[in-house]
């Protein structure tokens, strides 16, 4: 009965589809339970259907109104990277709760791709989504952030997987279509956590269809957006999943959005004018003084952890190390130096932003290696050398505040600079609060509907045996690793310092958002959180290597370290080559 109460619980959150929600949750008492398999009349009434046979009529599941089904044949698709072709597999692709909007007049849907491998290992991966979503990924079940990372998936390995759009198409208008959605009250519920909801409710009901049982174990995994909606399915699915990896992710998202607007302004006060008076972001800081920055960064903490081998393991000792100030020059600006408007710029930047009063309203950033790195760059200040910046904290992000991010949501053309107008316009003591606020038609706070109910509280996921790894990169642009640092602390107050015995954080030196930088960003989170569920084996480090593929790492291709279960960071051990992962241990700072 614990499950039913669940649905009934958010039904009553989305009243569009109460009545849908509660009849598949009935439905699907037997897939939901967290016990294991037993006879149940709803089950062994419904025989199984083959791949051709999977439409909408034949599954009669409430909400579901567009299925296709068709059989993909052994070796027929191998995804780029990937070392083998996929298995043979049923890919379904389908579409629940078909609506028009009455505050927009478009159409929407929660659409999903399922793929359902003949030699099916009993499991069940949700693959996270990314950014604003609006689009349907190819639902293979990748297992590494980092392009060309890992080179098999989860469909290779044996589970169903599961994609989703998150409840909207983007649109082809420049640099809003992709938050346009924001106009639609319940779509922005769809995106912040009821297209999770409802795709596994949906695809746990399809595969027990196909293949006469539910999951034995289900997992979620994704990045960024997709590391948000691995919490929020720990948080308002704990019934439903037995481990997730969320990785860098963006569970305050609505107060990162405020960091672009700040980012934005702190960078125009020092950029170059357009003779119409536009700022050029880009040209704020040349990739010369970021590289200037990255390597006093390094100069001052590299070897904190024993050996300099251009990576900042021992992050918190970087912090009292490095002083932005020295980099201040005396006269003239030159290439070993910051002007002094530079500096005052920079360092509102890492100190992230806040009102009038001197209220914070996110968090603040680390000083770190990547902070040279063009995966920095492209997303704080882009490259354009024009006043309409191409960073994506003024395209994607740049328009997700307005439009989702802020109650009531504000329209923009996009045309031309409107976002970085609206951008630059940004009113730190008025715009804020918009993130937290209700108004009318938007009857749910963007925080409301973006961010796990209560982060901090995570006792049902952890009560029903659940495992969570959250992994972090030092030096991502977009969501602060401070920021899930500081959570990590809240969940083990709240856990009476116990949250190691079921979520464990893990942040990456030198890595940007979900790959890139000077790290050794391929790991397979995926393997460490099964044999933590299911072998019950914690994982105190996860080993992690270097890619070709970065440009970033170029110096140490082979490179491989080991990611230490935090507060805990690799430490040289004083002997053995520096390249290799077993010569470093993990070792908590001892602070005087």
């Amino acid at each position: 009965m614990q499950v039913k109460r669940s649905f009934v619980r958010r039904s009553f959150v989305q009243p569009s589809f109460s009545k849908s929600t509660f009849c598949l949750s009935a439905l699907l008492l037997v897939s939901c339970s967290t016990q294991p398999p037993r006879a149940d009349a709803t089950a062994s009434a419904a025989p199984t259907l083959g791949c051709p046979d999977l439409t909408a009529a034949s599954l009669g599941l409430p909400g579901l109104t567009t299925v296709k089904a068709e059989l993909v044949g052994m070796g027929a698709v191998t995804p780029p990277g990937a070392a083998l072709p996929l298995p043979a597999h049923c890919k379904l692709t389908g579409a629940l709760n078909e609506r028009t909007s009455t505050v927009d007049g478009k159409p929407y849907a929660i659409g999903f791709e399922l793929r359902l491998p003949f030699d099916w290992n009993g499991k069940f991966f949700f693959q996270g989504g990314g950014g604003n979503d609006g689009v349907i990924r190819d639902a293979f079940g990748a297992l590494s952030f980092a392009q060309g990372g890992s080179t098999t998936n989860a469909l290779t390995r044996g589970y169903a997987v599961v994609s989703t759009d998150a409840g909207h198409k983007a649109e082809a208008a420049p640099i809003v279509g992709g938050a346009l959605f924001g106009m639609d009250p319940q779509a922005r519920l769809d995106y912040g956590y009821n297209a999770v909801s409802e795709v596994t409710v949906a695809s746990k009901f399809i595969i027990q269809r196909f293949y006469g049982k539910r999951p034995e174990r289900s997992y979620f995994m994704g990045c960024s957006n997709g590391g948000r909606q691995a919490m929020i399915a720990a948080a308002r699915l704990a019934d439903q999943y037995d481990g997730v990896v969320a990785g860098n992710p963006g569970f305050n998202l609505p107060k990162a959005a405020i960091q672009h607007a700040w980012d934005s302004q702190a960078f125009a006060a020092v950029a170059p004018r357009t003779p119409e008076g536009k700022p050029i972001i880009s040209q704020a800081f040349s990739p010369a003084d970021m590289s200037l920055v990255a390597s006093k960064v390094l100069e001052k903490c590299d070897a904190l952890d024993g050996v300099a081998d251009g990576m900042v393991n021992n992050a918190p000792a970087c912090k009292a190390a490095f002083k932005l100030s020295e980099l201040t020059c005396t006269g003239d600006k030159t290439a070993t130096c910051l002007s002094a408007a530079q500096v005052v710029s920079l360092q509102k930047v890492f100190t992230g932003p806040r009102d009038s009063k001197g209220m914070a309203l996110y968090a603040d950033w680390p000083f770190d290696a990547g902070v040279g790195a063009f995966g920095w760059r492209i997303w704080k200040m882009g490259t354009a050398p024009a006043a309409t910046p191409n960073s994506i904290i003024a395209t994607m992000g740049g328009a997700s505040l307005p439009y989702i991010f802020s109650n009531p949501p504000t329209a923009l053309s996009g045309a031309d600079t409107t976002v970085i107008d609206y951008l630059l316009g940004y009113n730190f003591d008025s715009d804020a609060g918009k993130v937290n606020a209700i108004s009318g038609t938007y009857a749910q706070s963007p925080m409301a509907f973006m961010t796990p109910p209560n982060p901090s509280d995570l006792s049902a996921f952890k009560k029903r045996g659940g495992k969570m790894i959250v992994v972090h990169g030092n030096s991502d642009p977009v969501f602060s690793v401070n920021d899930t640092i500081r959570w990590y602390g809240e969940l083990n107050t709240a856990q009476r310092g116990d949250a190691a015995s079921f979520a464990r954080l893990f942040t990456v030196p030198g890595m940007a958002h979900c790959s890139g930088g000077p790290s050794t960003d391929n790991f397979d989170g995926l393997d460490a959180l099964v044999n933590w569920v299911e072998k019950g084996l914690p994982p105190d480090r996860i080993e992690a290597s270097a890619r070709a593929a970065n440009a970033d790492t170029k110096a140490w291709p082979t490179r491989t370290r080991p990611l230490c279960a935090y507060p805990k960071f690799a430490k040289y051990k004083g002997t053995g080559d520096v390249e290799v992962s077993s010569s470093f241990v993990c070792e908590q700072e001892q602070r005087q």
